[in-house]
């Protein structure tokens, strides 16, 4: 049986928990109160927004910058750029010509889900992968440990299995390889893309890099 000095300590050790949570400035505190968001979020958020989008994944960091219309490291779609004017103009008269040998014209483009593309960093939220067409943007396996976020740009059935190749509207044409995305078959596919949330995706990859400096992996 607990007795009152028992209560009076345990209600201390939660008064000294809270403060330092909630009210203690230090580097202690923030790192705390970060893992504990991750936590909640990893286990409690997460798995709610699976059930009612009906996805495994419902939300993904952006953790490359294959998807966007913008230069990396001075290149875009294979070429290099001392100056590059971020529009879609600019970005199709780059890009464009690889669509159209795959039949996408401009106009079609222009009429896809995400056309401005997105950078690394961001949150996408994902719904079923339940009719998936040309231009749709998802999420699905591919070489390594973390899913891969690309456009679909050809769809095509095999017995009654959809098929699918997508490419990074950054990069300069689809990579091939074991599980490239020249042919995803369905069961590989995650979910598609149904909303952007800019720039939130950075807390994911900031947290992750900084476990990894302690060796915690969480690929």
């Amino acid at each position: 049986m607990k007795t009152k000095k028992n209560y009076k300590e345990e209600r201390t050790g939660f008064k000294k928990v809270w403060h330092f949570l909630w009210h203690e400035d230090s580097a202690a505190s923030w790192i705390a109160n970060v893992v504990i968001a991750f936590l909640i979020i990893r286990f409690l958020i997460y798995p709610f927004l699976g059930v009612v989008l009906g996805t495994s994944f419902p939300v993904v960091a952006v953790m490359s910058e294959s998807m966007e219309h913008g230069l990396h490291d001075g290149r875009i779609c294979g070429q290099e750029f001392v100056e590059f004017p971020e529009s879609f103009d600019s970005w199709w008269n780059i890009c464009g010509y690889w669509y159209e040998d795959m039949g996408i014209d401009k106009t079609d483009f222009l009429s896809f889900s995400m056309k401005n593309g997105f950078n690394k960093g961001d949150i996408i939220v994902l719904w079923r992968a339940g009719d998936v067409e040309v231009g749709d943007v998802i999420v699905f396996w591919g070489p390594r440990p973390q899913p891969i976020i690309h456009r679909v740009v050809k769809e095509w059935e095999v017995d009654g299995t959809a098929h699918y190749q997508t490419k990074g509207d950054h990069n300069k044409e689809s990579f091939g390889g074991v599980n490239g995305e020249l042919d995803i078959e369905e069961d590989r596919v995650i979910g598609k893309s149904a909303m952007r949330i800019p720039y939130l995706g950075w807390v994911k990859i900031l947290f992750v890099d900084f476990l990894s400096l302690f060796g915690v992996n969480l690929s």
